[in-house]
């Protein structure tokens, strides 16, 4: 009975969220951050990411931490004792209230980078063509939907590592689709601009070509920003010695904001001498900042800090990067940005790129309700669920052109990159979301 209990909390959210305004009143106190050429800005100020990567119980934990309020609280005096104005949470419940923690966040200044996808609502790197549909968007939709009022949600990650190797290219242009189908959401559904883009895995053989891939075509298939991890800078160390100036160099001409989504070696004793060379005009007309890898403690070893029965105990990198980021300050005045710039050339077919960089999946046909109607409600995190098999995937493509225009950034950005022609009303998300619920409390397969 709780299942179908469960089915109709789930259809009455929907119907709510689907008659709901699209223009939900924001709830924070923050400035909301915008793109103004290859920088984040927080109204006139240039906005540098100073934050960490917050997901207790690790990434692939299907956990949200911030729909704990007394946990969320817990943890943000240290974000304060740290000096953060940026968090970025991997996986998070769209289904759940986060007024209380994201109202904490903003009194405190800090902002949320956040990733839309999760465990079972993701696309699959190995067989990516059919995971990229319907069922999946409507979940992607619903984060932007319970976020996007919230002035001090900083970004959307449309997906994580999801290219982790040459073979795993093939994946570029669904993660481009969606990076242009989150972008087109959120202009049909009239939120304000949040930036969207990716974060990429540190794979040096292919992590400049994914920059210049999604930075290139028309402009409304290009991202706001593009972001990638980086541990190549493993004390004791340098500018020169981790190879970040060849790197700045590298990226010099690039016109979107970038940043590290993950940064902090811990191969030997950590130093955060990185912190000082990050934060300095060497790399500052180039990088906006990042995110130390991690909160907390894992099985990975890079926690700042130790949770053990809902106590958090400061560990050394936590007092060492606290210390850090104390002394260095952000460059004055704009850091030597880029007001404009061009879109790159898309990168050359090649072993390490195994993209046709000349057309993109268009948005599957039962998705394109979601402009107008909305997504409906939010799945959240429940077992037995996975969205790769289960949808409508694309049937068609769409065509591009490989020179883009000479737009940078979010600014002046087309955001109507497919036909969003609906019928009156769909019964679509509930479907799905009547099915899975379904499948896992009979324990088959059923969509």
């Amino acid at each position: 009975m709780k299942t179908f209990g469960a089915i109709a909390t789930v259809s009455a959210a929907f119907f709510a969220a689907t008659n709901a305004s699209p223009a939900q009143k924001r709830q924070s106190k923050t400035t909301p951050i915008t793109v103004k050429g290859n920088a984040f800005w927080q109204g006139d100020t240039r906005f540098y990411i100073r934050g960490v990567d917050y997901q207790p119980g690790g990434e692939g934990a299907k956990k949200d931490p911030i729909a704990d309020s007394e946990h969320c609280k817990r943890d943000i005096e240290k974000f304060k004792e740290l000096g953060l104005n940026t968090v970025r949470i991997y996986t998070v419940d769209n289904s759940k209230n986060h007024d209380e923690c994201m109202s904490a966040l903003a009194d405190a200044g800090i902002y949320l980078a956040l990733d839309v996808n999760s465990p079972t609502f993701s696309l699959n790197r190995a067989d990516p063509k059919p995971s990229y549909n319907d069922v999946y968007l409507q979940n992607v939709f619903a984060t932007i939907d319970a976020f996007a009022k919230y002035d001090n949600t900083l970004l959307f990650f449309s997906a994580n590592e999801v290219i982790n190797d040459n073979a795993t290219t093939i994946t570029a242009p669904y993660v481009k689709a969606v990076t242009r189908d989150m972008r087109q959401y959120i202009s049909a559904r009239k939120y304000r601009q949040i930036p969207v883009g990716y974060s990429a895995a540190d794979v040096d053989s292919n992590r400049f070509e994914m920059a210049q891939y999604m930075n290139c075509g028309p402009d409304d298939a290009r991202s706001d920003f593009f972001a990638f991890n980086d541990y190549s800078w493993c004390d004791p160390s340098t500018f020169q010695i981790s190879g970040w100036d060849k790197k700045v160099k590298q990226y010099g001409n690039y016109s979107l904001p970038l940043f590290l989504s993950e940064f902090g070696c811990n191969t030997n004793k950590r130093e955060f001498n990185e912190i000082t060379a990050l934060y300095s005009n060497q790399m500052s007309a180039v990088y906006s900042g990042g995110l130390v890898y991690e909160y907390s403690q894992e099985k990975s070893n890079y926690g700042l800090v130790e949770i053990k029965d809902e106590e958090v105990t400061i560990r050394d990198d936590f007092t060492t990067l606290k210390n850090q980021l104390a002394k260095t300050k952000n460059p004055s005045g704009d850091g030597g940005y880029k007001a404009s710039g061009s879109a790159s050339e898309c990168p050359a077919r090649s072993a390490s790129w195994e993209v046709d960089s000349n057309w993109l999946p268009a948005i599957p046909e039962p998705a394109k309700a979601y402009m107008t109607k909305g997504a409906g409600a939010g799945v959240g995190i429940v077992e037995g669920m996975n969205s790769q098999y289960a949808g409508t995937a694309s049937t068609e493509n769409v065509t591009l052109s490989n020179s883009g225009s000479s737009s940078s950034g979010s600014s002046g950005k087309k955001n109507a990159a497919v036909s969003t022609r609906v019928p009156a009303f769909t019964f679509a998300p509930f479907v799905t979301v009547f099915l899975l619920l379904a499948s896992s409390f009979l324990g088959v397969s059923i969509i």
